[in-house]
């Protein structure tokens, strides 16, 4: 599968290129590849984070649970946890 690219101007703050180039070397990559890799995996992180919150707010909704429940649900369970030890 052939894939098609696109150049894009970022900026960023010289510290992080740094950073971003020491990385880039010691992995013997080049910037856009680190930044790429940097881009999949944030997408990734979120994407597993947004199904994960779509998860709790299915489950909760069928547990009839409201935001100010979740708290004191919480603060219960660490309790019961202490005193299981």
């Amino acid at each position: 599968m052939s894939m098609t690219t696109v150049t894009v101007n970022v900026s960023f703050p010289k510290p992080l290129i740094k950073t971003m180039d020491a990385v880039a070397k010691q992995e013997a990559r080049t910037r856009s590849e680190l930044l790429r890799e940097a881009v999949r995996l944030y997408v990734e992180r979120k994407r597993r984070w947004d199904n994960l919150f779509a998860f709790g707010r299915q489950h909760a909704k069928q547990l009839g649970l409201k935001p100010q429940n979740v708290e004191p649900m919480i603060a219960e369970s660490r309790r019961e946890q202490t005193h299981q030890r």
